[in-house]
């Protein structure tokens, strides 16, 4: 587990309205017999290194020779940025990659940088064979002097803004220089982004450092199977959590939601978007069968962490609890069955993923508009449903632990 994970950024300026706020209610509410539990809640999700990644090939045959084009499309949000690489064929083991991390997607506004970006490509020399006789050596990776490789691949951004999603179109345009070559098959990705740093600064490669098997593979046969199996195993979407909320209550409503209905405006589209407990917190506690409001930690819950809370109940009461997917536009974990307020043990799979329908959806840990950015997610209206399959979201137990000791 990366330790620089548990330095996530805030996902949105409610988190911070979070500190200083007490675990219980009014004393008036602990009056009658009472019983203590404490609820747990761990972020178990495994980082990885990329939030995207693929391949592109040329459109006719895998190879694409000069003045053949082929376009990636891909989601990111500010502060993350494109690698790629492609071997130049007519060498011994070269290849075409930006510098780290990646080609700069925004500038410092925050604005999308789109058109040619050819600027950002470079040519590298593996240092794993001798550029003339090809016999085996062992140099560590540097820039191939005396070749603006500019000239040989032009690259164009375009952005589509509600969607956070860039197409990089890819030309071969050597042919008729003094390095015409074909280009082989190649690799991209898009590192994650944990709130305050890329969770890896240098993908596929480190510059003046040995090269490794799956960028070898590329430089020097075009190969990129190798890689592609690496990051296969290295992508993957992530989160943060937000503090939770669990309520005390009785009837047989759970006062946080009701599938299939619209945001009541009670907070819990607050908690959805930017993490934000208080409104719902105060909503809840004006609600005649609410009997406590209790808040477990009071800042996001990075990978690897967790937080509780003690709750008091008397027999017959019922618990619900409510966390925001972090690195999404409007999402939320919550029990989606009934919980007996006296239940022990694990709860996890008494809770589900659920899409607030305040929000437009954006790629998770990748949309322009997600707290995690310190975007404001584009309103929409629709009734509150579970999320689909849209994106490959990990299974609600292998992010999120819910626990009652």
């Amino acid at each position: 587990m990366k330790k620089n994970i548990l330095k996530m950024a805030t996902l949105g300026l409610g988190f911070m309205t979070i500190f200083g706020l007490t675990s219980c209610d009014d004393d008036d509410m602990m009056m009658e017999s009472t019983i203590e539990k404490t609820i747990t809640f761990e972020n178990i999700v495994a980082p990885k290194d990329f939030v995207e990644s693929g391949s592109f090939q040329g459109t006719n045959t895998p190879v694409i020779m000069p003045g053949e084009s082929v376009s990636v499309k891909f989601i990111a949000g500010k502060a993350q940025s494109l690698m790629f690489s492609t071997m130049y064929g007519a060498s011994k083991d070269w290849f075409f990659a930006s510098k780290q991390p990646g080609i700069k997607l925004f500038d410092t506004n925050g604005n999308a940088i789109t058109g040619d970006v050819s600027s950002e490509v470079l040519l590298w020399d593996n240092g794993t064979k001798d550029n003339t006789t090809g016999t085996a050596q062992s140099n560590p990776i540097a820039q191939v002097p005396n070749v603006n490789a500019s000239q040989l691949v032009k690259l164009n951004l375009s952005y589509d803004i509600i969607k956070s999603e860039f197409t990089l179109m890819i030309t071969n345009t050597s042919g008729g220089t003094a390095n015409a070559t074909p280009l082989s098959p190649g690799v991209w990705a898009v590192s994650n982004y944990n709130g305050s740093q890329l969770l890896n600064s240098a993908p596929f490669f480190t510059p003046n450092a040995l090269s490794n098997p799956e960028i070898t593979d590329i430089a020097q046969m075009g190969d990129i199977t190798k890689m592609v199996t690496k990051l296969n195993a290295n992508t993957g979407i992530m989160t943060g959590l937000s503090p939770a909320l669990v309520v005390v209550y009785t009837g047989n409503q759970n006062p946080i939601y009701q599938l299939g209905q619209l945001d009541s405006g009670n907070g819990l589209k607050e908690v959805s978007q930017t993490g934000d407990v208080m409104k719902l917190q105060n909503s809840l506690k004006a609600l005649p069968n609410v009997k406590g409001v209790y808040i477990a930690g009071n800042a996001p819950v990075a990978p690897g962490s967790k937080v509780m809370t003690n709750f008091a109940y008397a027999p017959g009461d019922k618990i619900a609890y409510v966390t925001m997917f972090g690195f999404s536009n409007d999402w939320f974990y919550a029990n989606e069955q009934s919980i007996d307020a006296n239940t022990k043990g694990d709860l996890t799979s008494k809770t589900a993923l659920f899409d607030s329908g305040t929000g437009v959806n954006q790629y998770p840990g990748a949309g322009n508009r997600q707290a995690l950015f310190g975007g404001t997610p584009q309103a929409e209206s629709i009734v509150i449903s579970k999320v689909g399959t849209q994106y490959p979201v990990p299974a609600v137990q292998n992010v999120l632990k819910v626990t009652v000791n």
